[in-house]
């Protein structure tokens, strides 16, 4: 399998997330103290409220913090969690990750597939035309609770993310050539995950059985070599092939 990762992106949004993180608490701890000042009288009421506001205002700074360390910071990143799912899958194959309007791409013989990356552990449900987690411990129901660790709404995310690769398609691909579907799967990271999702408008794997799948859709020959090379040219190229062994 060939990988194309944009390193550099991954680096400046790990970064960011930092600098977020240590302004956020920052702003938080120096705006509490003073705001415990002023319930002592030692400020003015309307100080009092400036730094209650300034209190809410890292505490958001502080949510995105998080959620920028949570996709580009943690270790290990769920660009390399993929990877070491796909590992062994065949050079016919090659995963984007943060290269093209989706956020992580796989094209090959399967066809076209956005891949929706998710930690959660617990059990995942789709009832009702709703998306439920479960379970996973205290931890993930606090971050849960803070917004940081929900599904959301995959099926939209997919969409989304599925509609961009095809109008970059469009853009891209001479206006003869006829576009291919563009799939979505939800990747489940965690090894402690149950997943209860027969009636849900999106697929969904374990990343053990993300390499099974792939192989699975490859058996109906979704795409064809030809319109493949053609894809993949105006795609970003792997690393070895920009820069040739002389």
């Amino acid at each position: 399998m060939q990988i194309v990762t944009n390193h550099r992106l991954i680096k400046r949004n790990a970064r960011l997330g930092n600098i977020f993180n240590l302004v956020g608490l920052a702003l938080m701890g120096v705006s509490i103290y003073f705001s415990f000042r002023g319930l002592s009288g030692t400020i003015t009421v309307s100080q009092f409220n400036l730094f209650l506001l300034a209190v809410l205002i890292g505490f958001i700074i502080l949510q995105i913090g998080t959620y920028y360390g949570n996709r580009w910071g943690r270790s290990p990143r769920p660009d390399e969690l993929i990877d070491r799912a796909l590992k062994g899958l065949g050079r016919e194959y090659t995963i984007y990750h943060y290269t093209t309007p989706a956020y992580h791409l796989i094209v090959g013989p399967a066809g076209l597939w956005v891949l929706l990356p998710y930690h959660q552990a617990g059990q995942v449900s789709y009832e009702k035309k709703r998306w439920r987690l479960r379970g996973g411990g205290f931890l993930q129901t606090y971050l849960r609770i803070f917004g940081q660790e929900g599904l959301g709404r995959p099926d939209l995310e997919a969409q989304a993310e599925a509609s961009s690769v095809r109008r970059f398609l469009a853009r891209n691909l001479p206006e003869e050539t006829s576009l291919p579907d563009v799939n979505a799967l939800m990747v489940f990271l965690n090894p402690k995950i149950e997943l209860h999702l027969d009636d849900a408008p999106l697929p969904a794997v374990q990343a053990s059985r993300l390499k099974d799948f792939l192989r699975e859709q490859a058996k109906g020959k979704p795409i064809a070599p030809d319109a493949l090379e053609r894809i993949r040219a105006v795609l970003p190229r792997p690393e070895a092939e920009r820069h040739p062994a002389k």
